[in-house]
């Protein structure tokens, strides 16, 4: 060390209790007032570069800690307590892949059941028309597109692994991952082949 940077070290150190005063009147918490403090000192140390030998070091020091403590209450303002993180838990958005991989799989799935069957499962489960618009569009009566669509629940269950097809009552899941689906503009796709 050099006699200058001596001589500054040697005043800081001297008015570190005038700061920490300063820090509790601002502040009113002694844990904080010593952060301020430790926040300050650290500022002065690396700018004392910035600092003209013969001014009133004591001014400086408490214009850096003023402005820090400004700093930190703007800050503060901007943020939200959040001791418990449900705040932070309530932002939290969800990754979408899944539920695009979900769609994939329902396509893929889609792809295996019967044409008749699929038909009437995307009218009456994807699109939402009443079996008896559903056996208007296909031209069929109501108990076949009735049926139509209760194999083709079956099926779809069972190639997606989602519940044991033998179950009764277990199929309103499914019904509702398609409208939501649907209802999302989200479309299934039914290539010509199919």
């Amino acid at each position: 060390m050099n006699a200058c940077t001596e001589t500054f070290t040697a005043q800081l150190l001297a008015l570190v209790p005038s700061l920490r005063a300063f820090g509790m009147s601002l502040l009113g918490n002694r844990d904080r007032a010593d952060d301020l403090t430790q926040d300050t000192l650290l500022k002065a140390w690396t700018h004392m570069d910035s600092f003209k030998e013969g001014t009133n070091l004591r001014a400086w020091l408490f214009t850096i800690m003023r402005n820090s403590f400004i700093s930190q209450c703007r800050r503060n303002a901007r943020e939200v307590q959040d001791p418990d993180g449900l705040k932070a838990e309530a932002r939290i958005c969800p990754p979408e892949q899944h539920g695009h991989v979900d769609l994939q799989d329902l396509q893929r799935a889609l792809t295996c059941v019967p044409p008749e069957q699929r038909e009437a499962l995307i009218l009456v489960g994807g699109a939402g028309f009443s079996y008896e618009e559903a056996a208007t569009i296909v031209g069929c009566p109501v108990g076949t597109v009735k049926s139509r669509v209760n194999r083709g629940r079956l099926k779809l269950a069972e190639l997606l692994g989602l519940v044991d097809p033998t179950e009764p009552g277990s199929f309103d899941a499914l019904t509702a991952a398609i409208i939501a689906h649907t209802a999302l503009g989200t479309s299934v796709k039914i290539s010509p082949s199919m």
